[in-house]
């Protein structure tokens, strides 16, 4: 089985690192944010006990098992964001971003410059052919982020996602090694 390297990852900006316990609380605020619940649907509340699960049990496994890499986006120690790659195919070398910030860090462009970092890391140093995006039409802010982090929009795939108001469509988006 393949799997991805444990990872510390420095941009101009920021830390991309494995989640620890110091994340608990920065991650029960930002799954607690009306935005952030408005597309990623999450338990509710989404509580200590949810977010401890999810560094000590969950995010080590999807690694562990080949799954993908859940991320921590650290700016000045604190939790800006996270980041996972998902729906990976090891076969075919394809694997999807998903992320969110913290609220307290939005419109800095920090997502961004981890969006790219990590896409980029997967290409050059992973030997990836193909890094996917999926974002709702209606979320403005990650559509943002999948433009200004050089990725091209590819379609919709109609009804292809759930969040907790129900089935929305997703816009496709694609980084691949000729873009970089």
């Amino acid at each position: 089985m393949t799997v991805f390297p444990e990872l510390e990852l420095r941009t101009e900006r920021l830390l991309l690192r494995p989640l620890s316990e110091d994340d608990v609380p920065g991650l029960v605020e930002g799954a607690g944010d009306p935005e952030t619940r408005r597309w990623r649907p999450l338990p509710s509340p989404y509580t200590e006990v949810e977010a401890a699960a999810w560094v000590r049990e969950t995010a080590p496994a999807r690694r562990r098992d080949g799954h993908g890499l859940v991320l921590g986006v650290a700016r000045g120690g604190c939790l800006a964001g996270s980041l996972d790659l998902k729906r990976t195919e090891w076969v075919s070398r394809v694997t999807e971003i998903s992320y969110w910030a913290h609220p307290s860090y939005r419109g800095l462009g920090l997502t961004t410059e981890a969006v790219r970092a990590v896409a980029e890391w997967v290409i050059r140093d992973q030997g990836f052919e193909r890094v996917e995006l999926r974002i709702a039409p209606g979320n403005t802010a990650s559509l943002r982020v999948a433009e200004k982090a050089g990725f091209t929009r590819e379609g919709v795939a109609r009804n292809a996602g759930y969040v907790d108001a129900g089935r929305v469509d997703l816009v496709i988006w694609s980084l691949v090694p000729g873009d970089l």
